[in-house]
């Protein structure tokens, strides 16, 4: 009796599996209006396919007797083509300006915050209203934005400014590594979770439920512009520190004096940017901007140019004509030779064959990954990478970030693709900056 009490339950449970579609004939044929992937190109980025090489130094490099090179393969990615300028930073540093201002007028004019969407559902936790005009003249105004002005005992000469001091982004991300330990993982059996979670400050806390991944951080987004005067002793360098980020002669140059933790949240706000725009037209919102590995950076770097030193390819910097490839330190110091005297307007040299300009010279740039000697001795050969969050109480050894491009104020040995160098995440530099990549999806080119 019970057999074929079980094979009646089997039989009813087929009818009513096909019964359920009609469209499948009883085949496999997946779930139905899931739509065609299409990846626009975005804006200001070049795509860079999926691919292989040796990592590491070549035969010329000096220093290729004590580096071991390793074969390593990279996934598809966008890559911005130009590093970031201070022009496009300053949408970053406004856009927070306005959100803290809009968040203080919604204390006493409520149109600045929006309670409820369209439909009058409630929203929790409000959002910011950019719908509402925001008027820095309104008088009405005066007395809810004073907090973001610099006090009037400490302006110079009575002008009122905003207080670099208080622009924070503060930002949300799920740190899906410490979600991946197997330690971690749901525990189906007792229906709990049963390991610990590190946060920012390094401090172990049992995992209550998924939001225990979740991790917040504030960020101070202002460029440091007195590196210009404190990385160089004995110079006169006030000119630039007044007036390279502000000045629109400027809005082209490379954005410096943003440590890592800045670059970071610069690319969390650009994701933000991004995915808010496409949530509004209810489109996929699978686009994380980040910075780049750098194994990803030095792959870019090449060219596709399997054993080149430099991003032109070629084992000179010196063109035919005796023009130099690129902004860096030639001649012993002669600044000026390769045309500028400090940063250039990003893109004043040719691009390399990924169409990927400044990949030598101009500024060093940032990449996600900790600094470790000897990382290409256990990094895997697949989407290479090492990532250390380094805790404030952290030894400085630990808060490496690898730097590569070298910047004009290096020697060309620093420009080379394999050229691997490091700053402190918490430093700022005049010859630092980023650029932003994004992942690919669906890409088979």
């Amino acid at each position: 009796m019970k057999k074929h009490f079980s094979i009646g339950l089997v039989i009813m449970a087929v009818v009513a599996l096909t019964s359920c579609d009609k469209s499948g004939n009883g085949e496999l044929t997946g779930v139905k209006g899931r739509g065609k992937w299409f990846e626009p190109t975005p804006y200001g980025m070049t795509f860079i396919h999926r691919g292989s090489f040796n990592l590491g130094p070549n035969d010329q490099d000096v220093t290729a007797s004590n580096t071991p090179a390793k074969t390593v393969s990279v996934d598809a990615f966008w890559m911005d083509d130009t590093e970031i300028t201070n022009n496009e930073y300053r949408q970053f540093i406004q856009w927070v300006r306005d959100s803290i201002a809009r968040t203080l007028l919604s204390e006493q004019f409520p149109e600045f915050m929006n309670t409820e969407d369209r439909k009058g559902n409630p929203i929790d936790p409000p959002r910011i209203n950019w719908r509402q005009k925001l008027d820095w003249t309104n008088p009405d105004y005066t007395e809810a934005l004073t907090p973001m002005y610099i006090p009037e005992n400490e302006r110079f000469f009575k002008k009122k400014e905003i207080d670099a001091r208080k622009l924070f982004y503060e930002y949300h991300w799920i740190d899906l590594k410490q979600a991946a330990k197997r330690v971690n993982t749901y525990n189906y059996k007792t229906q709990k979770y049963e390991g610990s979670v590190t946060d920012i400050n390094g401090v172990d806390k049992p995992i209550t439920d998924r939001s225990s991944f979740i991790f917040s951080n504030q960020v101070d987004i202002y460029p440091d512009t007195l590196c210009w005067i404190r990385d160089f002793t004995f110079s006169y360098n006030e000119p630039w520190a007044t007036r390279y980020f502000w000045h629109p002669g400027f809005d082209d140059y490379p954005v410096v004096g943003v440590g890592w933790p800045q670059a970071k949240a610069f690319c969390h706000w650009r994701t933000k940017l991004h995915n808010d725009f496409l949530s509004s037209r209810k489109e996929a919102t699978l686009q994380d901007y980040r910075l780049p590995t750098e194994v990803e950076w030095e792959y870019a770097a090449r060219g596709d140019r399997k054993l080149s030193m430099y991003p032109w390819g070629g084992y000179y910097t010196r063109q035919k004509d005796g023009v130099f490839m690129a902004n860096f330190k030639p001649l012993r110091g002669n600044y000026v030779e390769d045309g500028g005297m400090a940063t250039m307007k990003v893109g004043s040299y040719d691009a390399n064959d990924f169409g990927l300009y400044d990949m030598a010279g101009n500024v060093a740039e940032w990449t996600s990954t900790a600094y470790d000697e000897s990382a290409y001795m256990y990094i895997n050969d697949f989407n290479p990478n090492f990532e250390y969050n380094a805790k404030p109480d952290d030894a400085p050894a630990m808060k490496r970030k690898v730097i590569r491009g070298g910047s004009w104020k290096d020697i060309a040995a620093y420009l080379q693709v394999s050229t691997r160098s490091f700053e402190y995440q918490d430093t700022t530099k005049s010859y630092i900056g980023f650029r932003c990549v994004r992942s690919s999806f669906g890409n088979e080119f």
